[in-house]
């Protein structure tokens, strides 16, 4: 029977290796368990068509010996009634009965051995479908983290590091030099402002100083300029004054 030699290749297998072995694991965990899915259908149909055989052998045994035990209590039987040819006629068709029940039990015990191999076999093949089956999800998780990782590699060993990072300095020294810019820029401003409001500060100063020197010039201008008056001067005017009021 060929399927037993197909069988035996898939069960002596170890999906380990095979999976190692592959280029793309994860292409070659599915087509393990397509192979086995096939070969299991395959070894269960061979089963039972082995099983039907052995039934089959079994019972032409079966009646191998029946018919042979018959003979023989047929010879039996006729020896008891004194008919010795009968007996012999029953005792040669016991002969051939018995190398029939020879002929049979060995069919039926090759065919029992076989079955019972098959029987071996498929549970080998279901045992390690079911095992690919709880394993896939695991190994094409596991194959496609190995190829984002490899790419990742391949990405990074691309780069040139020391360019990159030349490049990196570069541009940390422009982004250094642009903020001390702003902040020396902030600072004129900040001083621009200051003298800016010193000097309306020293203006305002200066025009309030203006006006009180304004308002205080004419007093001084006044008491620099008059003359002293007369004692003679003070009398006179008095007299004067008083001449008036009595006239009035």
């Amino acid at each position: 029977m060929g399927i037993f030699s197909r069988i035996g290749d898939v069960v002596k297998s170890n999906i380990n290796d095979l999976i190692d072995r592959a280029e793309d694991p994860e292409k070659m965990v599915k087509q393990i368990i397509l192979d086995l899915q096939k070969e299991v259908s395959n070894a269960t149909t061979a089963l039972g068509k082995a099983k039907a055989s052995e039934r089959i052998a079994k019972r032409q045994y079966d009646d191998a010996v029946k018919t042979s035990a018959d003979w023989e209590m047929k010879a039996k039987a006729a020896l008891n009634a004194g008919e010795v040819d009968l007996a012999k006629k029953a005792l040669s068709n016991k002969v051939k009965a018995d190398e029939s029940v020879k002929q049979y039990q060995q069919m039926y015990e090759q065919i029992a051995a076989q079955t019972a191999q098959l029987q071996e076999q498929v549970e080998t093949l279901k045992s390690k479908l079911d095992e690919a089956k709880s394993r896939q999800a695991m190994l094409i998780a596991r194959s496609q983290m190995a190829k984002t990782q490899k790419n990742l590699a391949q990405s990074v060993g691309g780069l040139d590091s020391s360019s990159a990072m030349d490049k990196f300095n570069r541009m940390e020294e422009k982004v250094t030099r642009q903020e001390a810019e702003a902040e020396a820029f902030a600072d004129a401003e900040a001083e621009a402002a200051e003298a800016a409001r010193r000097a309306a500060r020293e203006a305002e100063q200066a025009e309030r100083e203006a006006r009180k020197s304004a308002q205080a010039a004419p007093a001084e201008v006044y008491e620099t300029t008059a003359e002293p008056v007369s004692s003679e001067e003070t009398d006179a005017a008095a007299g004067s004054a008083e001449t008036e009021d009595t006239a009035q």
